[in-house]
């Protein structure tokens, strides 16, 4: 009868609309956990960069050529 096929549809559609929600769920799950992913990368990132910065600031400070101008200014 009409009554039974209203209620299929409106199961359908429930069904339908259930899927689609959790779908967007398993979505969220996937994005959340990829932008973890990238905050952990950045970090280890972050930290090399400093380690390089450092490593570099150490050469430059060992080298004589990034100390021409101390030992101008020392001349004068």
């Amino acid at each position: 009868s009409g009554c039974d096929l209203e209620n299929q549809a409106e199961l359908e559609e429930k069904t339908r609309l259930i899927n689609q929600v959790l779908e967007l769920q398993h979505t969220l799950e996937d994005l959340s956990a990829r932008v973890d992913a990238v905050k952990e990368e950045n970090l280890k990132l972050k930290s090399e960069n400093q380690v390089l910065g450092q490593y570099i600031e150490n050469l430059m400070s060992a080298s004589s050529v990034f100390q021409t101008t101390d030992t101008k200014s020392k001349r004068k």
